[in-house]
């Protein structure tokens, strides 16, 4: 409602020019001064009066607005990361935002509840408006680089990829490029591609119709030592592609030199994103991690990333910490063991590798990082494209959400090493990852058993097995003189993840020498003092472990120092990789006691083997000469 002064309304047609007058004498004061009182009247009642006027559009409307608070209204549509247990959020950059966007729970919930607070009024649009076409609801949407767990593998894998194809040829003619790994190991999954290849690109015929059947051009290539162009040139016809891709011929050398294809298929067809005004991504197939990210990775980002060429991989999650994890492959139907590298999920590995005594350390091993590894995820994030993870470890799984602060540094190598040189923690934390990943020397896994039919049996088996175990305790101490380097800039260490590292380094260590201390004190005790069975029948001891730690007060304290530290993990990183070893290692206590037991010994104290059956014997040999055929050394695994 406008209150308007009738006086605006008043519309003078004719203006009368009065005769000029001098300032007015005595004798004219009161006629003045009653005219005057007379409009002052006039004026005064037309003031009084209002109305409700429509003003034209062209006029401007002064109003005030009631200041809202910001807080409860503004809705931010973007996916906030969330940093450690305080939940404050910071912007990624590109790179960063590789790790799984697992934060959109919380966005969810926010507006589900904000959904069920705001009343929603009765539409008033009715069934006779035009509804939008079906190709304008696919709108191009920037996807930032990401790792992403598809439902269903590779086929969930790639009916993702589908959207994303189609989503880029929307906007204007795209080239896809088709890298396939060369791998044995890869054949299943480019079988499977092959497959769903003709299923796709009929999906995405349906958005082409009006378009130039060339509009979507495909290219497929491969890699292994060396890239192989498999199409010469980019084609329009899909079956001319799945031929293509089921007549990969497989390579055993187990080089994967992936970033540099990526830059050759790059470079080779690059001109038909340039003179051809097409859109370019390049999609890896493969399920190990690439060696060659040390030579190639930063110049291939640069060329990818200069020229607006997006970067997917179909692949597999890295373990957690580990450059290399064993596995089984199948030749000819025999199970083989082998080595796939498909870690670590960070520039170097930042975990140390030590066993876990008198337990299956099979868990630990088969911990997943749930991230893909390093190299390939940062391309993918530098490009803006994404990782999709289709293949895990049966092992423990944790909560994305839980792992959502302790992301890998997706930086250059340049920039990570500037990292370690900052701070001598991170530095030795690495520095002894790799002693105990890619050194030759390994630590020795102590004995726990002992035959004692006799008295100097066992004698003979415990000095036997104190010559390891005087090497492993050396080996561990230098691994404590290494990480004890950085104890003092520990404290300057911001981020959880390195936190959490290295604080289970030093407690895995600690732990380890105090049961290489009290193993060697139980088994002097024992070679000096032999003790006797209670049980008729027995003839061999086993260490178990034992909260009772026998040993000196140095060793002691060593002990308190281990399982404050572990316990530390569990309290400040619940539902993590870290804190379930803390736990696995704090689950077996740090000391050693005997128990008795019986094995099968001749009288020398050697373990007597069942027989094998003579079918067993045979197939065994058929194993080894089929897979010697094959070029595989059955005495050593296969690197795949």
């Amino acid at each position: 409602m406008s209150v308007v002064n009738s006086a605006r309304d008043v519309h003078v047609d004719e203006i009368v020019d009065a005769e000029p007058h001098s300032w007015l004498n005595m004798k004219e004061v009161p006629a003045w001064f009653i005219s005057l009182g007379v409009h002052l009247l006039i004026l005064l009642v037309l003031a009084s009066i209002t109305r409700i006027t429509l003003l034209d559009s062209e006029h401007a409307i002064i109003s005030s607005i009631e200041e809202l608070d910001q807080d409860s209204f503004d809705i931010d549509p973007t996916i906030q990361d969330v940093v450690g247990s305080s939940g404050d959020s910071e912007i990624l950059a590109p790179s960063m935002s590789a790790a799984p966007q697992t934060a959109r729970e919380q966005q969810e919930a926010m507006q589900n509840q904000l959904e069920s607070e705001i009343e929603t009024p009765e539409p008033i649009f009715n069934d006779e408006l035009t509804q939008p076409a079906k190709e304008e609801l696919m709108a191009s949407v920037e996807v930032k680089g990401e790792t992403d767990r598809p439902e269903g593998g590779v086929a969930g894998a790639i009916d993702r990829l589908t959207l994303e194809i189609a989503a880029a040829a929307k906007e204007k003619k795209l080239l896809v490029v088709w890298l396939f790994d060369v791998s044995p190991s890869v054949s299943k999954r480019r079988n499977e591609i092959a497959d769903r290849f003709e299923n796709v690109y009929k999906q995405l015929g349906i958005l082409e119709a009006a378009e130039n059947e060339n509009s979507l051009k495909t290219a497929v290539a491969a890699f292994g030592a060396t890239t192989q162009f498999v199409t010469k040139d980019p084609v329009s016809d899909i079956k001319e592609v799945v031929s293509q891709i089921r007549s990969i011929k497989e390579d055993t050398t187990g080089d994967e030199n992936v970033f540099a294809a990526v830059g050759q298929v790059s470079k080779r067809w690059l001109s038909y994103k340039k003179k051809g005004r097409r859109n370019m991504m390049v999609i890896v197939v493969t399920d190990e991690a690439g060696t060659d990210a040390v030579a190639n990775l930063e110049e291939t980002i640069l060329f990818t990333k200069r020229n607006g060429i997006k970067c997917y991989v179909v692949g597999n999650a890295s373990p957690f910490g580990r450059r290399e994890e064993m596995t089984t492959f199948k030749v000819d139907g025999y199970d083989v063991p082998a080595i796939a590298e498909t870690g670590p999920e960070t520039v170097m590995p930042e975990r140390i590798k030590l066993p876990f005594w008198g337990q299956n350390g099979y868990k630990a091993r088969r911990l997943t990082s749930g991230y893909g590894p390093y190299a390939l995820t940062r391309l993918c994030a530098e490009t803006n494209g994404i990782f999709f993870i289709t293949e895990d470890s049966n092992g423990v799984k944790f909560d994305p959400a839980d792992m959502r602060a302790y992301h890998p540094d997706y930086i250059a190598i340049r920039d990570y090493q500037k990292k370690l040189e900052s701070n001598a923690a991170k530095a030795a934390l690495v520095k002894t990852a790799a002693a105990t990943q890619f050194s030759k020397r390994t630590l020795p896994t102590p004995t726990l058993e002992f035959p004692a039919n006799t008295d100097n049996v066992l004698r003979q088996a415990i000095t036997a097995a104190q010559k390891p175990v005087s090497e492993l305790d050396y080996g561990l101490e230098e691994l404590q003189t290494m990480l004890a380097m950085g104890i003092q800039d520990r404290k300057k260490i911001a981020e959880p993840r390195w936190r959490a590292n290295y604080d289970l380094a030093l407690g895995r260590v600690l732990a380890t020498r105090v049961r290489a201390h009290g193993y060697n004190t139980v088994l002097a005790e024992m070679k000096s003092n032999p003790k006797s069975f209670k049980t008729k029948g027995n003839n061999a001891w086993r260490l178990v472990p034992s909260k009772d730690v026998r040993s000196s007060p140095s060793v002691r304290k060593m002990s308190k120092q281990a399982t404050e530290l572990l316990n530390g993990i569990i309290d400040e990183h619940p539902g993590t990789p870290w804190s379930f070893l803390a736990a696995m290692e704090l689950n077996q206590p740090l000391g050693w006691e005997w128990k008795e037991m019986k094995l099968n010994l001749d009288a020398s104290g050697n373990r007597v083997q069942g027989p094998r059956s003579p079918r067993f014997e045979e197939e065994q040999r058929k194993k080894r000469e089929i897979l010697k055929k094959r070029g595989i050394d059955t005495s050593k695994p296969l690197k795949i």
